[in-house]
């Protein structure tokens, strides 16, 4: 493994090194290969924060993110830099690319660092490597916070290493030598290309060396807007996602899946009758189901919808939106006694909501008696495959885990059912498999974001909050990917351990940024019967919305404006800037129609901040146009939402980022629901899931970037989401004069015929062109 042979750290004598030096190694290769060692690591950010906050919100001494940072720390010398021979520079990336642009942010620190062309750098995903440990986990905003610095060095250690080579090469003094687009130019205008010095630059053994940073003012790559470079591959299609692999022998395969959720096979009346069909060549029962393998994925739908099984009960079974919002007001953790001071007080309902990704559930696997080898798209690879390797009874080193990219994840491939599924199935056929899961298994039999309740109760004496107390319960959030190893992913799914783990998880994820007085934040859950996974944002849109809402309440009866009692109760500077420009961008208080109103709403995590207003049309006219098959409802008509995620490696990345959370909290607080009746939930496809539509996208949709005042980067990936449900929830209230109290806000007009569940796939459409399942 590179960097095994290192030698050991300096003794303590050793000089100190300059705040912008870094360690790093010259690994032996037969061209340039470069790796960061960063310990002793810089000193937390929190360490400066914590002296001027006098709060005792533990996330404002240590987040969620920082924990993940630090952990993947000790690990980072092992994911390297390797310069080529045909002038391209390959990083492969520890984390997995879902469509959220890291692959590209990537390529631009190494471009930044390296000063050669950004289109030069080929950034891939790493299989599967448990000597990572905490390093190869994607989730929580954490990829360009972890691995900012590490690629960084990394790369300044290459660009050191290949000045070094290029003075002796052109006989100059390394002073005398600039770089640029890859091009390395001496005195007298010689030159020579990093290409060329691949193999001259690299080392015969392993060697510590230390390296500067390129300083901000001097970046021509970092903070510039830049297109993603897999974007022409994803237009034109050449870009591979997992079923797109052309792996040997590996055929199509589906599963049959039971009518309500994890039922399990009981007994398969015609296996015979279905394995004589056209194409098929596999039906063996599984664990969660009958897997029928084929030539074409046509062919397995066809045997699916044929397969007559009979099914044992499943986790669920006979339990509805109205048992479970039971159980949950059951595990309702009290409040206290009720203050002795004026207060509000508010209970909201959030409901089950699809986790189903554009790209479904998919994975491929081949195993052998002595090995296997699988293909998916995967954010826990570690966990992933020593779950497989423990299934299966073979070594770890016997199980190969590539990750491919991901259309799409939103929390979904922390999870990798659709792997352990293809693995059984190959070891029961003795055959390769491509396994893909139909949009109806993902709607019905898919990890979901759990039902919840949240009660708020905000103590005050005018307009003083003296205390705030937020009790969230919900279904039990399955996080048995950890953080990205066994040992902390078994942690989390022992009965004795679950809770404690989810109430960590919960803690180091909420923030709260106001000045509310004394405030508790605990959650309790509950259930453990449905398949639930760590949906984008994890409990933040639920908790913050609940907040929010609350806050407007509380402002309206002690007669304040809304986002004036918000920004001069925001404890920070920061905070109150990104508050200010979005109610600048937006025009706060503008005079409106009747039934139409603005909404504003502030979420911070992870060392970052964001603001959303948005305005809404609950108008008769609006809300009752007709669509088909759809609940319409209000719509929201202008969004403005700023951010401030500190250093911003790729503007336009961050923007696009963005457009997607307003999207999510548009859906979220409006139209995004499932319905759960008899044990199973309504909803088979898309057709009848309500995801932002066109028809509720707003016409005018606004981000502003903020200026970074950190020089530090910042969690992004799920940042807008929280406020940006929030703030269309506050403003279906201030239009309507009804605070929302359960969302979304359509969930209790069921709009569509649900379909059947045996077979459990719906008939495809016969044209193509009324419908898309």
């Amino acid at each position: 493994m590179p960097g095994a042979d290192r030698p050991a750290p300096p003794s303590s004598g050793s000089p100190a090194l300059g705040r912008r030096r870094f360690l790093g190694y010259v690994l032996a290769a037969p061209t340039l290969v470069t790796a960061a060692e960063l310990a002793p690591a810089e000193p937390a950010r929190a360490e400066s924060a914590a002296a001027d906050i006098p709060s005792a919100d533990v996330t404002e001494l240590v987040d969620l993110n920082d924990v993940m940072s630090a952990a993947a720390l000790p690990t980072s010398g092992l994911i390297t830099v390797q310069v080529h021979t045909d002038e391209t520079v390959s990083f492969a990336l520890p984390r997995a690319e879902v469509g959220q642009g890291i692959t590209t942010s990537t390529a631009m620190l190494i471009a930044e660092e390296m000063d050669v062309p950004l289109a030069n750098v080929r950034v891939t995903l790493a299989d599967a490597r448990p000597e990572l440990v905490f390093n190869q986990l994607t989730g929580g905003s954490n990829t360009t916070i972890a691995t900012y610095t590490p690629v960084r060095v990394a790369a300044a250690v290459a660009r050191g290493r290949l000045l070094e080579a290029a003075a002796v090469a052109l006989d100059s003094a390394v002073t005398e030598l600039t770089i640029r687009a890859g091009v390395i130019t001496g005195r007298a205008g010689r030159s020579t290309t990093v290409g060329a010095l691949a193999e001259k630059a690299a080392a015969l053994r392993t060697q510590r060396v230390s390296t500067a940073l390129k300083p901000s003012d001097r970046f021509t790559v970092i903070g510039t807007p830049q297109g993603r470079i897999d974007a022409l591959d994803a237009v034109t299609g050449r870009k591979k996602f997992t079923m797109d692999l052309d792996v040997p022998g590996a055929a199509p395969t589906m599963v049959c899946r039971p009518p309500t959720i994890n039922g399990r096979v009981g007994s398969v009346a015609n296996a015979d009758e279905v394995r004589a069909m056209p194409g098929v060549t596999d039906v063996v029962a599984i664990t969660t189901g009958v897997a029928v393998r084929a030539r074409t994925f046509g062919q397995c739908i066809d045997a699916v919808r044929a397969l007559r099984v009979s099914w044992k009960p499943g986790s669920a079974e006979g339990k509805s939106d109205e048992t479970v919002r039971r159980e949950l007001a059951a595990a309702e953790l009290p409040l206290g006694l009720p203050p002795l001071t004026p207060s509000v007080e508010g209970r909201f309902t959030f409901h089950f909501r699809s986790n189903s990704a554009l790209e479904t559930n998919c994975a491929i696997a081949d195993v052998r008696s002595d090995r296997a080898e699988v293909w998916s798209s995967l954010k826990a690879p570690i966990v992933a495959k020593e779950a497989i390797a423990a299934r299966l009874g073979l070594p770890l080193g016997a199980v190969t885990v590539h990750v491919t990219e991901g259309g799409g994840s939103f929390g979904r491939k922390l999870f990798f059912d659709a792997a352990l599924e293809a693995v059984e199935v190959s070891r029961k056929t003795g055959k390769p498999v491509k396994l893909m899961w139909h949009r109806a298994d993902d709607s019905r039999q898919g990890r979901t974001h759990p039902m919840a309740t949240s009660r708020v109760r905000i103590a005050h004496v005018g307009d003083t909050v003296l205390s705030y107390k937020q009790r969230h319960t919900s279904v039990a959030t399955d996080l048995g990917h950890g953080f990205g190893e066994i040992l902390t992913a078994m942690a989390a799914r022992l009965p004795v351990a679950d809770l404690g783990f989810s109430e960590t998880f919960f803690q180091l994820s909420q923030s709260m940024p106001y000045d509310f007085g004394v405030s508790s934040r605990l959650l309790n859950e509950t259930d453990k019967g449905f398949n639930t996974g760590s949906m984008r944002n994890v409990y933040s849109p639920d908790v913050t919305c609940a907040r929010e809402l609350m806050i407007d309440k509380l402002a309206s009866k002690t007669g304040k404006d809304p986002y004036r009692f918000r920004r001069d109760s925001l404890k920070d500077e920061r905070s109150r800037a990104v508050l200010e420009k979005v109610a600048e961008v937006g025009r706060w208080g503008r005079v409106m129609p009747d039934g139409t109103a603005q909404g504003i709403a502030f979420h911070s995590e992870y060392h970052s901040a964001s603001a959303v207003l948005v305005e809404i049309d609950c108008r008769p006219g609006t809300v009752g146009r007709p669509v088909r098959d759809g609940v319409t409802g209000p719509r929201v008509t202008k969004v403005v939402l700023a951010v401030d995620a500190g250093l911003t490696v790729n503007p336009r990345g961050l923007e696009a980022q963005m457009m997607g959370c307003a999207m999510d909290g548009i859906a979220l607080a409006l139209t995004s629901s499932l319905h759960l009746r008899d044990g199973y939930f309504l909803e088979a496809s898309w057709d009848n899931y309500f995801y932002t539509r066109q028809w509720n996208t707003p016409p005018e949709l606004d981000i502003v970037i903020m200026p970074d005042t950190t020089g530090k980067a910042g969690g992004a990936g799920e940042l807008g989401v929280a406020a940006s449900m929030a703030a269309v929830a506050c403003a279906y209230g201030r239009a309507t004069g009804m605070m929302p109290t359960t969302f979304p806000v359509n969930h209790g007009t069921l709009s569509f015929e649900p379909k059947p569940t045996t077979p459990p796939v719906p008939q495809s459409p016969t044209d193509g062109l009324d419908h898309a399942y």
